[in-house]
């Protein structure tokens, strides 16, 4: 007998809204995912901490650890902590670089993972994926999804706006990169989990074609839910493909080639998708794009967050290499040097200043 269905692997619990970190402690008995209040909970030195004296009387039995950073040593020092006690499960309380930690850790010591976001930079608050910077730079460690997804929107809107412009440029990055997926089906038979394309596609177009902005509480509940979905779109597909393509390329490789210069993720993704798409010859969507990232104060040229044309055009050229054998629009065309500032300077014409 044929499977006719599949299992999503989805978070239990996602709660978004004003004021749902408050309810966090009867959210985890109610759903039974912490009867006990037995909880570790990872926050860093920044907003975490500021959130800790609010919310420690509604987590009771709760442990506390203040992570330091992002990097593997931390989410293996916070494995090792939280290892002697006994858990029901680690809620991640902070940015993107504590979830990540906590992420890694729940899955080194086997307990769930409950993802507490304190602003909405990327999508890596529900995927099942840890960015972890190491002795080699930076690694990707795949993780199981959060067993629960907590974001108060009330919280979110006391961050620094520039953490969820970011966002913004991450989860509209959705769309080019399934353009890339799809080229890829089309050239070299690359499979694609229509599932997975699907709902990546739809997070980024619903960011992308909503009136409004993050001063509105209806836009920052499209986005947190965005960002949430592209997040299980990876689960669903087994790997990034559905969020990641030469956008995420030319991020890296702003990344790798100038790690102390580089822009927030999110910011770089943007801008790649905008000019991804007009090197795939979509013209009209890629004005439109960098548009609506321009109307939420995101960049679209290299200059905007202080890089020259021709150091743009070295990161596009360097960008392959960062994601060895996959296939986008980058690969496709293989540019040479000269070809890339020409298509830039007429990218640059298309959008307007």
């Amino acid at each position: 007998m044929p499977v006719l269905t599949r299992l999503i692997p989805s978070p239990v619990v996602v709660d978004i809204r004003p004021g749902a970190l408050d309810d966090l402690g009867s959210v985890l008995a109610d759903e039974r995912i912490s009867h006990s209040g037995k909880l570790a909970v990872a926050v860093s030195g920044g907003s975490g901490a500021r959130l800790r004296e609010r919310i420690r009387p509604a987590l009771p039995g709760a442990s506390w650890y203040e992570v330091g950073g992002g990097t593997l040593d931390d989410a293996v020092r916070l494995a090792t902590d939280i290892r002697a006690g006994h858990y029901d499960a680690v809620v991640g309380l902070g940015g993107g670089k504590i979830i990540d930690c906590a992420k890694f850790a729940a899955a080194r010591v086997g307990l769930p993972l409950v993802a507490v976001p304190t602003n909405l930079a990327h999508d890596g608050l529900c995927s099942p994926v840890a960015t972890l910077d190491n002795d080699a730079g930076r690694g990707s460690y795949g993780v199981p999804n959060p067993i629960a997804v907590v974001i108060d929107l009330d919280v979110i809107r006391e961050t620094p706006v520039r953490f969820v412009r970011a966002g913004i440029g991450d989860a509209v990055s959705n769309i080019s990169a399934i353009a890339d997926w799809e080229l890829a089906h089309r050239v070299n038979g690359e499979k694609i989990d229509g599932l997975a394309a699907a709902i990546a596609r739809q997070a980024g177009e619903a960011v992308l074609r909503h009136p409004g902005t993050i001063a509105d509480t209806a836009f920052l509940q499209v986005l947190a839910e965005a960002l949430v979905l592209s997040g299980i779109a990876m689960s669903v597909s087994g790997d990034t493909r559905p969020s990641s393509g030469a956008c995420h390329e030319i991020n890296h490789a702003f990344d790798l080639l100038y790690p102390r210069r580089a822009a927030a993720h999110g910011e770089q993704c943007g801008l790649g998708a905008a000019f991804a798409m007009y090197l795939r010859g979509a013209h009209e969507e890629s004005a439109y794009m960098a548009g609506v990232l321009r109307r939420h104060g995101l960049p679209v040229l290299p200059e905007e967050i202080g890089f020259t044309p021709e150091e743009f055009v070295g990161v596009v050229e360097f960008a392959p290499q960062t994601r060895p054998g996959r296939y986008t629009i980058l690969e496709h065309l293989d540019l040479t040097t000269d070809q890339i500032k020409d298509i830039y300077a007429d990218y640059v014409k298309a959008i307007g200043s």
